[in-house]
């Protein structure tokens, strides 16, 4: 159930610019709430290791989606996402949708980003980047979903200082402070169900 896309892939990811595609002075760590439809289903964390433009970024995500006390919809989402000299290195995810376990990877080779996942592989262009979220420089470049290894199709803009939209295969909105970090998100799903983040 990520944010990245859709219902089933609404999420995965999170901070701020100064160089591009480098988060600037990223907190060594962010963790959110996550809801839908206003009832709390589970957290995003993410840890950062490495200087600013050398970073290994860690992503766990974890829901559960309940009618009533039942669990209808269990969700788990891990990733490590690399960069080095401010250019994007490689990641490597693995969802678990209701048992459903889905292992994708991508890596930035010559001229190309190649994407994998059980689909088989996706050459995407040499600029593109995973939407996950933290990191605004992102929004200026080809984005691919880290779950689905797939290119996607969605327009960036900048509503505002602080807020970006992004539309198209996805309905979402991301929030940012004054010195980039990420803040918050709001999104719809496929069903209509609305998702949020909020930073504790």
């Amino acid at each position: 159930m990520s944010l990245i896309l859709g219902r089933r892939q609404l999420i995965a990811g999170g901070v701020g610019l100064l160089v591009p595609g480098v988060a600037a002075a990223a907190p060594s760590r962010l963790a959110f709430q996550v809801f839908r439809n206003g009832t709390k289903i589970g957290e995003h964390q993410m840890t950062f290791a490495g200087t600013d433009g050398n970073e290994t970024v860690s992503t766990d995500v974890d829901m559960v989606v309940k009618v009533g006390p039942v669990p209808v919809y269990k969700y788990k989402h891990s990733a490590v996402e690399r960069w080095s000299g401010g250019r994007f290195v490689s990641i490597d995810a693995t969802t678990n949708g209701n048992g459903k376990i889905q292992k994708t990877s991508a890596r930035a080779l010559p001229g190309l980003v190649q994407i994998t996942g059980p689909k088989g592989v996706v050459k995407g262009p040499a600029d593109a980047v995973p939407l996950s979220h933290w990191n605004q420089a992102s929004f200026g470049k080809p984005l691919f979903n880290q779950q689905e290894a797939k290119m996607l199709k969605v327009v960036c803009t900048k509503v505002k200082p602080g807020q970006w939209s992004i539309r198209g295969e996805a309905e979402i909105d991301d929030f940012y402070d004054g010195s980039g970090n990420w803040m918050a998100l709001k999104g719809k799903l496929e069903d209509g169900s609305k998702m949020e983040y909020r930073r504790i």
